[in-house]
């Protein structure tokens, strides 16, 4: 009993600080705002830093070896997002405001770079729908998870969830400099994991992934990368 709702309440915490993201970025992040120099980008960068060390740590081997000598491996997932989840709410909330901006655009560009931000977070629900939106949140075991996705947007690009981000921070008609510098630092962050990612997948499901790369030769972005 007290592990499911550990886990639910985890889950609950998981969907909770997407939500609080998402609004620090159409709000927050968007609001029109001098340029307050340099100081506060510095300690943007090294928010984000904390929370993306996190995600490195936690990924490696034998951190998570030495995790679940400490806790059920059934657990591992739900810890994961515990912690990640609270550390991106404490990351938006924290956030030091940078201000300044770089375009406001209005008419019909704002509705084509509105339309590439709707086909990014498009991207996204349907990239998670295929992984299982539960084991994302930590709350289904990962025993019960299906194998190696090759369908849908994974046809595509191999990182098809990591394009619907960019797409989406990047698309936005209104570029100020809280909204750049997220989009920036975050997008930059999974372009650097995606190496790291793949070795982990090629050591999950072997051949089946070498097959795959195979199929899907892009790994982000069709015929660039």
């Amino acid at each position: 009993m007290v592990e499911r709702v550990l886990v639910w309440t985890g889950g609950g915490l998981f969907v909770a600080s997407l939500a609080v993201c998402a609004s620090s970025y159409l709000v927050g992040f968007g609001r029109r705002r001098p340029w307050h120099g340099w100081q506060p980008l510095v300690a943007d960068v090294v928010l984000f830093t904390v929370f993306a060390a996190h995600h490195s740590v936690f990924a490696r081997d034998r951190s998570k070896q030495t995790i679940a000598a400490m806790i059920p491996p059934r657990l591992l997932r739900s810890c994961y997002v515990w912690i990640a989840s609270t550390l991106l709410v404490l990351m938006c909330l924290l956030w030091q405001p940078v201000g300044g901006a770089l375009y406001d655009v209005h008419g019909a560009q704002a509705v084509a770079q509105a339309g590439v931000q709707l086909a990014g977070v498009w991207l996204i629900a349907r990239s998670v729908a295929k992984i299982d939106a539960l084991d994302l949140a930590g709350i289904r075991p990962a025993a019960n998870v299906a194998g190696l996705q090759v369908g849908g947007p994974y046809q595509l690009v191999r990182h098809p969830l990591y394009l619907g981000w960019i797409l989406s921070v990047f698309g936005t008609p209104r570029m100020t400099g809280d909204r750049l510098l997220f989009a920036v630092i975050t997008s930059s962050y999974l372009v650097i994991a995606i190496p790291w990612e793949e070795r982990s997948l090629a050591r999950s499901f072997g051949d089946a992934y070498t097959r795959y790369k195979l199929t899907v030769r892009w790994r982000l972005i069709p015929f660039i990368y």
